[in-house]
């Protein structure tokens, strides 16, 4: 929020000032005004022109500042193609090379293989030869989301000739804070803080002063692995190793920002029954054709509730009342399953649950369940017994709630810890179908107990 309407209107008048820039085509204001600001706000800027707007832009910042762009901006997946088109190919393809490698294969992992061959082919040969290096790991791997722009040293050198390769390689290292020691094989045998380095004697040898205990990972590792070892250990970098230690590459905590946050967005896709929630959709047809699959599916499943329904419409019939209930029992089972679900999903995905406390989640869980079960389970029945002066249906009604909710709860709790003992991914296991299965559960329990007791109703 804006602390008051005056800035507001300032930040409005600052765009409305550079859009003028542009129409007007004055290149040295526009440069003046427009490198000045952060690069966030730059790339906010950029996003929010119109295309014929952009393709000045390009005329006018070098494809070195337009990289710096990409690089900060949040570009959804299925713009990347639309703003590159808008390029001169050979633009393009030099402004890649100039991003971090990591972020240029980001970038080209969205475009068809066409055009990936041929911004490779257009651009300088070492930055395509880099890029190249990184595109062929598995997606979602450490390989996949690691730079190769990092600063290692030798661990025989001195401090200050470590001092002096880190002045030559720091302005195309993503991160200098982190400086990795190697041996003759370039196998990773420690790593030393820039402050020691700043600190040390010059005449010191390098390997009196690294941290041999350095923490890596392997080049295979998944993407989420590492990014919890990055949030446990409060690392901002990890480097990344082969088998042999060779180092490869390096990790740094603004990637493991975006993987994050991708993860996040995956699992509450899943949670959701969307197939995709990464790009925000903006018109209906996209939107349709990702929610729609899954709401079949969903809708062929609850015909088993209303198959269900059909086979005691013998009992219903009898006592009218007893159908009053049916979505109030099913949707606060469902809401109890799902509740156990978040937990269970969370759990695993924080690691809380390890292999030794699982049967303790089911046992709390259940004990979870029983207690809210009989809590509500005696509230519905005084509500009915107030409502309708009905005791016994009260009494019915409440025995459904209790079973339901406690059948609910575990199940919503083992479905997705079962999926992960399965190397499932326990997201899938998601609300609504967590939801509709306790549907068919509750009216079960609901109406076998309706139809076993319909002689005293």
């Amino acid at each position: 929020m804006y602390e008051n309407e005056e800035y507001k209107e300032e930040i409005n008048l600052d765009e409305e000032k550079l859009k003028d820039t542009l129409l007007h085509e004055d290149i040295r204001t526009f440069r003046g005004e427009y490198l000045l600001l952060h690069p966030y706000d730059r790339a906010l800027f950029y996003e929010k022109v119109e295309p014929e707007l952009r393709k000045r832009i390009y005329r006018y910042l070098s494809p070195k500042e337009l990289a710096e762009i990409f690089e900060t901006s949040e570009i959804d997946a299925d713009e990347y193609k639309q703003f590159l088109q808008e390029m001169d190919t050979t633009y393009a393809a030099d402004m890649i090379s100039y991003m971090f490698v990591d972020n240029a294969v980001d970038v080209l992992k969205e475009l068809d293989k066409s055009q990936v061959v041929s911004y490779l082919t257009l651009m300088d040969k070492n930055a395509a030869t880099e890029i190249k290096a990184l595109l062929h790991y598995e997606e979602y791997t450490a390989g996949s989301i690691m730079t190769t722009e990092y600063v290692t040293v030798p661990q025989n050198s001195t401090v200050r000739s470590g001092m002096t390769i880190l002045r030559n390689e720091a302005p195309g290292a993503e991160t200098i804070y982190y400086v990795f020691v190697v041996d003759d094989d370039n196998r990773l045998t420690g790593v030393v803080s820039l402050r020691d380095l700043i600190i040390a004697d010059e005449d010191t040898l390098i390997s009196s002063i690294m941290n041999e205990r350095v923490v890596s990972v392997l080049v295979s590792e998944d993407q989420e692995e590492v990014a919890r070892m990055i949030k446990d250990y409060n690392f901002l970098a990890v480097p990344v190793v082969d088998f042999q230690q060779h180092i490869l590459g390096i990790i740094t905590v603004d990637d493991i920002i975006d993987v994050l946050d991708e993860e996040a967005s995956d699992d509450y896709s899943k949670l959701a029954a969307v197939s995709n929630m990464d790009t925000f959709d903006k018109n209906s047809f996209s939107a349709a054709k990702k929610r729609l699959p899954w709401l079949l599916i969903l809708l062929v499943l609850g015909m088993m509730t209303a198959n269900l329904i059909d086979l005691f419409t013998e009992t219903i019939s009898k006592v009218a009342l007893l159908a009053a209930f049916i979505p109030l029992i099913a949707g606060t089972a469902g809401n109890s399953g799902t509740q156990a679900l978040a937990v269970a999903v969370r759990g695993i995905a924080t690691r809380d649950v390890e292999d030794e406390s699982k049967f303790k989640l089911l046992l709390r869980e259940a004990g979870t369940g029983l207690i809210t079960g009989l809590l509500c389970a005696v509230f519905v029945v005084g509500l009915i017994y107030v409502w309708k002066h009905e005791f016994i249906i009260g009494l019915l009604v409440g025995a459904a709630i209790l079973v339901s909710i406690f059948v609910a709860t575990i199940s919503g709790s083992f479905i997705p810890l079962f999926m992960h003992k399965m190397k499932i991914d326990p997201a899938v296991a998601s609300g609504p179908f967590i939801t509709t299965l306790n549907d068919v559960i509750s009216i079960i329990i609901y109406l076998g107990l309706a139809t076993a007791f319909i002689g005293d109703l």
